[in-house]
Protein backbone atom coordinates (compact mmCIF):
# COMPACT_ATOMS: atom_id res chain seq x y z
CA UNK A 1 0.00 0.00 0.00
CA UNK A 2 1.25 3.15 -1.11
CA UNK A 3 2.17 5.27 2.36
CA UNK A 4 0.44 7.97 1.42
CA UNK A 5 -2.93 6.51 1.66
CA UNK A 6 -3.60 5.47 4.74
CA UNK A 7 -3.39 7.35 8.49
CA UNK A 8 -4.12 6.06 11.72
CA UNK A 9 -4.32 8.47 15.03
CA UNK A 10 -5.64 7.57 18.37
CA UNK A 11 -6.49 10.07 20.97
CA UNK A 12 -7.70 9.48 24.44
CA UNK A 13 -11.34 10.86 25.25
CA UNK A 14 -11.52 13.64 27.73
CA UNK A 15 -14.10 15.18 30.51
CA UNK A 16 -14.22 17.97 28.33
CA UNK A 17 -15.40 16.07 24.84
CA UNK A 18 -18.40 14.70 26.96
CA UNK A 19 -21.85 15.27 28.68
CA UNK A 20 -22.39 14.66 32.44
CA UNK A 21 -23.04 11.50 32.05
CA UNK A 22 -19.26 10.87 30.76
CA UNK A 23 -20.57 9.86 26.99
CA UNK A 24 -18.29 11.54 24.57
CA UNK A 25 -20.45 14.16 22.14
CA UNK A 26 -20.82 12.98 18.42
CA UNK A 27 -20.15 16.11 16.83
CA UNK A 28 -16.42 16.04 18.87
CA UNK A 29 -16.03 12.34 17.01
CA UNK A 30 -17.02 14.16 13.78
CA UNK A 31 -14.11 16.53 13.91
CA UNK A 32 -11.86 13.95 14.45
CA UNK A 33 -13.16 11.67 11.42
CA UNK A 34 -12.91 15.05 9.36
CA UNK A 35 -9.34 15.37 10.65
CA UNK A 36 -8.03 12.49 9.82
CA UNK A 37 -9.78 12.24 6.16
CA UNK A 38 -8.24 15.62 5.74
CA UNK A 39 -5.02 14.88 6.89
CA UNK A 40 -4.93 11.47 4.62
CA UNK A 41 -5.83 13.46 1.42
CA UNK A 42 -3.83 16.38 2.13
CA UNK A 43 -0.81 13.36 2.47
CA UNK A 44 -1.71 11.97 -0.75
CA UNK A 45 -2.59 15.07 -2.74
CA UNK A 46 0.01 17.77 -1.56
CA UNK A 47 -2.21 20.27 -1.33
CA UNK A 48 -4.74 21.76 0.42
CA UNK A 49 -8.14 19.71 0.49
CA UNK A 50 -11.90 20.66 1.36
CA UNK A 51 -14.34 18.06 2.92
CA UNK A 52 -17.13 18.22 0.14
CA UNK A 53 -19.25 15.47 1.46
CA UNK A 54 -20.06 13.25 4.36
CA UNK A 55 -22.25 9.90 4.26
CA UNK A 56 -24.29 8.98 6.93
CA UNK A 57 -22.58 8.51 10.39
CA UNK A 58 -24.39 5.44 12.52
CA UNK A 59 -22.54 5.68 16.04
CA UNK A 60 -22.74 1.48 17.05
CA UNK A 61 -21.33 2.05 20.21
CA UNK A 62 -21.03 4.86 22.71
CA UNK A 63 -17.86 6.36 23.69
CA UNK A 64 -16.85 7.31 26.99
CA UNK A 65 -14.09 9.32 28.50
CA UNK A 66 -11.27 7.47 29.40
CA UNK A 67 -12.06 5.51 26.25
CA UNK A 68 -8.75 5.42 23.41
CA UNK A 69 -10.30 6.42 19.85
CA UNK A 70 -8.32 4.70 17.44
CA UNK A 71 -9.25 6.34 13.40
CA UNK A 72 -8.05 5.31 10.99
CA UNK A 73 -8.26 6.72 7.45
CA UNK A 74 -7.74 5.12 3.79
CA UNK A 75 -8.09 6.67 0.79
CA UNK A 76 -10.10 4.25 -1.44
CA UNK A 77 -10.65 5.75 -4.57
CA UNK A 78 -9.74 8.96 -6.66
CA UNK A 79 -11.66 10.44 -9.09
CA UNK A 80 -10.35 13.99 -10.85
CA UNK A 81 -10.09 16.34 -8.15
CA UNK A 82 -12.10 14.72 -5.56
CA UNK A 83 -11.26 11.55 -3.53
CA UNK A 84 -13.32 8.89 -1.94
CA UNK A 85 -11.86 8.50 2.28
CA UNK A 86 -13.16 5.84 4.41
CA UNK A 87 -12.52 6.28 8.34
CA UNK A 88 -13.14 3.88 10.25
CA UNK A 89 -13.48 4.36 14.14
CA UNK A 90 -12.25 2.03 16.90
CA UNK A 91 -13.28 2.26 20.68
CA UNK A 92 -10.84 0.41 23.47
CA UNK A 93 -11.88 0.30 26.93
CA UNK A 94 -8.40 0.86 28.77
CA UNK A 95 -9.38 -0.36 32.11
CA UNK A 96 -9.79 -4.10 30.76
CA UNK A 97 -8.79 -6.35 28.77
CA UNK A 98 -10.89 -6.04 26.25
CA UNK A 99 -10.68 -6.21 22.10
CA UNK A 100 -11.22 -2.44 20.44
CA UNK A 101 -14.17 -2.60 18.71
CA UNK A 102 -15.55 -1.10 16.08
CA UNK A 103 -17.91 1.89 16.44
CA UNK A 104 -18.41 3.42 13.49
CA UNK A 105 -17.72 4.11 9.66
CA UNK A 106 -17.73 6.70 6.92
CA UNK A 107 -16.78 8.15 3.72
CA UNK A 108 -15.67 11.34 3.29
CA UNK A 109 -15.37 13.32 -0.25
CA UNK A 110 -12.20 15.31 -0.06
CA UNK A 111 -11.40 17.96 -3.17
CA UNK A 112 -8.17 19.15 -3.82
CA UNK A 113 -7.55 22.74 -4.27
CA UNK A 114 -4.80 24.58 -5.71
CA UNK A 115 -3.47 28.11 -4.25
CA UNK A 116 -6.47 29.86 -5.97
CA UNK A 117 -8.60 27.73 -4.35
CA UNK A 118 -9.88 25.77 -7.55
CA UNK A 119 -10.18 22.19 -7.89
CA UNK A 120 -6.83 20.30 -8.70
CA UNK A 121 -6.09 17.12 -10.82
CA UNK A 122 -5.07 14.28 -8.42
CA UNK A 123 -2.76 11.80 -8.87
CA UNK A 124 -3.85 8.75 -10.14
CA UNK A 125 -4.71 5.54 -7.22
CA UNK A 126 -2.16 2.78 -7.27
CA UNK A 127 -3.71 -0.30 -6.49
CA UNK A 128 -1.31 -2.96 -5.30
CA UNK A 129 -3.24 -5.28 -3.21
CA UNK A 130 -6.57 -7.38 -3.49
CA UNK A 131 -7.45 -5.63 -0.64
CA UNK A 132 -7.26 -2.10 -2.20
CA UNK A 133 -8.93 -3.57 -5.07
CA UNK A 134 -11.70 -4.80 -3.52
CA UNK A 135 -12.17 -1.61 -1.77
CA UNK A 136 -11.93 0.55 -4.91
CA UNK A 137 -14.44 -1.39 -6.67
CA UNK A 138 -17.07 -1.13 -3.31
CA UNK A 139 -15.97 2.64 -3.20
CA UNK A 140 -17.41 2.22 -7.22
CA UNK A 141 -20.09 0.35 -6.50
CA UNK A 142 -21.52 2.98 -4.22
CA UNK A 143 -20.83 6.22 -6.23
CA UNK A 144 -22.76 4.48 -8.65
CA UNK A 145 -26.03 4.23 -6.84
CA UNK A 146 -25.67 7.81 -5.13
CA UNK A 147 -26.76 11.08 -6.90
CA UNK A 148 -22.90 12.55 -7.00
CA UNK A 149 -24.05 15.32 -9.94
CA UNK A 150 -21.15 15.69 -11.70
CA UNK A 151 -18.77 14.37 -9.61
CA UNK A 152 -18.34 10.86 -11.46
CA UNK A 153 -16.25 13.09 -13.69
CA UNK A 154 -14.06 14.53 -10.87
Amino acid sequence: MDKRTKLIMSQVMLPSQANVAGNVHGGEIMKLMDTAAGAVATKYARCNVVTARVDELQFHLPIFVGALVTLTATIAYVGRTSMEVIVNVDVEDLESDSEPKRALSSYFTMVALDKGGRPRQLPLLQIETEEERTLNEEVKKRREGCNYGNSSSK
